[in-house]
């Protein structure tokens, strides 16, 4: 299975903001939508990434007037991106080797949806009940 496969059956639906915005507004917009990280864009082309860990590591180091700056000085600016067509395999890989959670899918330059690592563990657990159900079946034919 690929990482567009994924993206199907999660929907297409984008949640980014755009370069500018606040550490608030993006903190806001974690807490709404409940998710773990937003993709910073500029004109629909990432430019860097803001999870709710480095909110916390924020406010941590700088205290609270920091919800207030631009969301620059404290996103992540180099971005690890995968492709519709990349593997799962693939993807868990730089997921593991890179320690991220969070990766933006990207058709050329363009934002085409974000994956988890929940969404990869549903789809992980998702495969082994459909061969556990196979083997089942193979077994039960004798």
């Amino acid at each position: 299975m690929n990482v567009g496969q994924i993206l199907s059956h999660k929907g297409d639906d984008i949640i980014a903001m755009e370069r500018g915005c606040t550490v608030m507004e993006v903190a806001k917009l974690l807490g709404e939508r409940r998710i773990g990280a937003i993709p910073i864009v500029d004109g629909g082309t990432i430019c860097g990434i803001m999870s709710e860990r480095d909110v916390v590591r924020g406010i941590a180091i700088r205290g609270g007037g920091v919800l207030a700056d631009d969301v620059s000085t404290l996103m992540t600016k180099s971005v690890f991106t995968c492709g519709k067509d990349d593997t799962v395999y693939e993807l868990m890989k730089m997921m593991t080797e890179r320690r991220i959670r969070h990766v933006p899918v990207v058709d050329g330059d363009k934002l085409i949806g974000m994956i988890s690592i929940g969404d990869v563990v549903k789809h992980r657990m998702q495969q082994a009940a459909a061969e556990n159900e196979a083997l089942k079946d193979y077994i039960a034919q004798g």
